[in-house]
């Protein structure tokens, strides 16, 4: 019933394709919301959607395409993941200064939260168990929750990498990293964990499309037939959380961009632009991937 009151409302004010989280608060007349800002929203997303979300990075990864398909070599599976596993690192620090340069208690609980669960609280929601080998549920809140080091999310990463002889020197180091890699983690630390909120916002909502637009599964689709073509059984925890993690962000992504436009005077282009160099980042570190495991092609 609610639902429908809500579609008529967005039908009779024309501001249809906004959130009923978004239609809720507006027709509540919450601080913020006002029907002509709803449309001017509408007016933006569908820049977003022409100038943002069509970036060759969400639309078509050419590495992840490739390693799908699951014909990789020994050292182009080790290249990958200590790489991956220097981004992961890397990601703390960009996290941390997320919570730093936060502008609101919520803002700052969210980002200690994700931060939290990366270095191995898991979160506790009606789903979870006490299985201390269960990865964890990727819904609920890390408050009240118990620290394990094996629930650390670096942690996951180095189980597959022991199955391949890497010692644990040999992955995470920043002087492991390549310049691509490098490039892409300094441009989160400056991006997603910088110190201008609205820089910080746009780069985190680059991010979140990212990390929605299937890569994970691709990954585990690869890894999958990597292992079945070599009869290795490399654990793919870190990856499966991460796709079942994302596969929920997806659903709050664009309530966050509402909630924000709403709350804020955004500067659009700046969004755009801000958000862009944060694909564009992430497309460095892809192609560096690309280019390597071209590299490693003939090598076995």
């Amino acid at each position: 019933m609610q639902n429908k009151l809500l579609v008529n409302f967005a039908q009779q004010n024309h501001v249809e394709g906004l959130t009923m989280a978004s239609l809720t608060a507006l027709r509540e007349g919450e601080m913020g919301y006002s029907v002509n800002k709803a449309k001017r929203l509408i007016k933006f997303q569908h820049r977003i959607n022409k100038e943002l979300l069509g970036h060759r990075i969400i639309t078509g990864n050419p590495y992840t395409a490739w390693f799908e398909e699951g014909e990789q070599n020994l050292l182009q599976i080790k290249a990958f993941l200590i790489q991956f596993s220097v981004f992961s690192n890397q990601f703390l620090i960009a996290q941390l200064n997320k919570m730093i340069h936060a502008e609101t208690l919520d803002s700052m609980r969210v980002s200690k939260e994700i931060l939290a669960n990366e270095l191995g609280v898991r979160f506790i929601s009606e789903l979870s168990t006490n299985d201390k080998d269960y990865l964890g549920v990727t819904d609920g809140s890390v408050e009240g929750g118990v620290f394990h080091f094996s629930a650390g999310h670096f942690e996951w990463l180095y189980s597959i990498t022991k199955k391949l002889n890497l010692s644990f020197a040999e992955i995470g180091q920043p002087k492991h990293g390549t310049q691509p890699t490098l490039f892409f983690c300094d441009e989160l630390i400056r991006l997603y964990g910088g110190e201008d909120y609205q820089v910080s916002q746009a780069a985190s909502y680059a991010i979140e499309n990212w990390a929605a637009a299937g890569f994970w599964n691709q990954l585990i689709r690869g890894f999958s037939r990597f292992n079945d073509r070599n009869s290795m059984d490399l654990p793919l925890g870190f990856f499966i959380w991460h796709d079942q993690l994302e596969a929920q962000h997806a659903a709050h992504t664009q309530e966050e961009l509402e909630e924000l436009y709403f709350s804020l005077d955004i500067d659009e282009d700046a969004f755009i632009d801000h958000s862009n160099e944060m694909l564009d980042g992430v497309a460095v570190f892809w192609d560096g991937l690309e280019e390597q495991r071209r590299a490693l092609a003939t090598t076995h």
